[in-house]
């Protein structure tokens, strides 16, 4: 299928269908490309991009902007991976996948400028909320990430002061940990291979027992940065490789979009002169031997190339026959990528009335289900829209649930956060991001232990002339859009000293 502005306001997948009503991107769409290559379908260009995400997209626009041609291949129905809108009343735009910007994230705040896309801050003014062990408080937010409990002051903490001070001794070992870490080539880190066959549980259960210290890092690994697992399936040196690469402490929830983050890449896709085809799942890159690829899609299309960018998570990148088959350390880092578990939840009110209690929105604690909160509305407070997550283990009991048990669970845990109020909203919107066949999880993967110091050095190795993108490809930011555009410019230019 070609990709044209209708195929844009299509849903890619039924997780995504049902809410998913109208999706335009916004930009010019590629309507004049030739008629006759789209039925066609096949194509010789310097360099066939596999996913049209963020990544994708960029790697395309940057290999077209240095003079090679592209073909851009995406499996689904629609373009933009986890980047996803939806509209909601008072015109008002959804993010169904990452929706934030942050401080350092500057590659990302330069695109949405140059698109001519509008920001404003995140809404952090009042209070916050914190339940713990059904004591709950409402405090305003320490913006001290390493002096704070996940941005509440210690003082403000409804525990004792044994647990206060568990939690400062771990979080700070953490973090001076985290530096200890090389970023781009975590297997180098001292003692990498002690760290790397440590499960993160392992770590701080040695250090301690308190479940209000522990909390920290497993809010690390459900929500906060590296996001979706339990603490038991990655290594610590994970952990602290993300923390560096990706630091909470540089306020990666800083800034919104007018409009949704998803409407760029309907933008990035109408720069580029290539096709942008979608239902076309490629299904097998093949060395020929003339030493072109030839990449072969679902929808019966060939297409030949001197170069390929595969801009897809790690794990789906198995769903590819490669011919050659690629280098063992290669295939045993994509099997120890699984994606987390993520469900994105939006309820959406006339106004963010919390506001108007003194309360911005930010929300966690050790509830049942959902396990953080934040106000995701215009500046204007209209119309109000709370964002909320269920991660890791929790996320894969809700998805077993039927949705009206799951909606049920969610207000009542937001009803116990903000009030009454919040168990009417006028719309609402949840997000599997496991339900997404060419997703498969969220908001982004991570490694099993041993695998960084065991594959490590595969991480972003091209092979031949394949070259790998996607934000997991980033060595920084990496499950951010400021990681996905990293790795968009990097394969890029990977790609050009390669055809030299």
């Amino acid at each position: 299928m070609k990709f044209t502005r209708r195929s844009m306001l299509t849903a890619g997948s039924a997780g995504i269908a049902a809410t998913a009503v109208s999706t335009a991107l916004g930009g010019k769409a590629n309507a004049q490309k030739s008629s006759a290559s789209a039925l066609a379908g096949d194509t010789t260009v310097d360099v066939v991009v596999i996913g049209a995400g963020v990544s994708g997209l960029i790697a395309a626009r940057e290999l077209e902007k240095n003079q090679r041609s592209t073909t851009v291949l995406e499996a689904r129905s629609r373009i933009g991976g986890r980047c996803f809108r939806k509209q909601t009343i008072q015109n008002w735009w959804l993010d169904l996948g990452g929706q934030w910007m942050g401080k350092t994230h500057h590659l990302f705040k330069s695109l949405a400028q140059d698109l001519g896309i509008q920001t404003f801050d995140s809404y952090f003014d009042g209070n916050a909320v914190l339940i713990w062990n059904g004591k709950k408080v409402t405090v305003p937010v320490n913006d001290d990430w390493a002096a704070s409990f996940l941005n509440i002051s210690y003082g403000d903490l409804p525990v004792s002061v044994k647990d206060r001070n568990a939690a400062q001794k771990l979080h700070r070992n953490f973090l001076q940990l985290v530096q200890s870490v090389n970023a781009e080539k975590p297997w180098l880190s001292p003692d990498a291979r002690v760290l790397d066959t440590q499960t993160i549980d392992t770590w701080m259960s040695r250090q301690t027992d308190s479940e209000l210290a522990q909390f920290i890092l497993r809010w690390y690994t459900r929500v906060g940065g590296s996001g979706g697992y339990e603490p038991g399936a990655s290594s610590i040196l994970h952990l602290a490789q993300t923390q560096k690469a990706s630091p909470q402490a540089d306020t990666p929830e800083a800034w919104l979009l007018y409009g949704a983050v998803g409407q760029i890449p309907g933008m990035l896709a109408s720069q580029i002169r290539g096709e942008v085809r979608t239902n076309a799942a490629v299904q097998a890159v093949i060395r020929q031997p003339d030493g072109l690829y030839e990449v072969k899609a679902a929808d019966g299309s060939s297409h030949r190339c001197r170069a390929v960018v595969v801009a897809m998570p790690p794990a789906l990148r198995s769903r590819i026959v490669f011919e050659p088959g690629l280098p063992p350390q290669v295939s045993g880092l994509q099997q120890r990528s699984p994606m987390g578990s993520m469900f994105k939840i939006l309820s959406i009110y006339k106004t963010a009335w919390w506001r108007d209690q003194g309360l911005n929105g930010y929300a966690q604690g050790n509830l049942p289900t959902v396990q953080l909160t934040a106000d995701s509305s215009p500046p204007s407070g209209k119309p109000g829209v709370l964002a909320a997550f269920v991660s890791a283990d929790r996320a894969v009991s809700l998805g077993l649930q039927n949705p009206r048990a799951r909606r049920e669970a969610i207000l009542a845990d937001l009803v116990q956060f903000w009030g009454p109020q919040a168990s009417e909203p006028l719309d609402y919107v949840e997000i599997n991001w496991a339900e997404e066949n060419w997703t498969t999880g969220g908001f982004t993967s991570y490694l099993t232990p041993g695998a960084w110091t065991s594959f490590g050095p595969a991480w972003r190795e091209p092979v031949g002339r394949v070259v790998w993108a996607g934000t997991e490809s980033s060595a920084r930011w990496a499950g951010y859009y400021e990681g996905a555009i990293q790795a968009g410019m990097d394969a890029s230019n990977t790609v050009q000293k390669l055809l030299s």
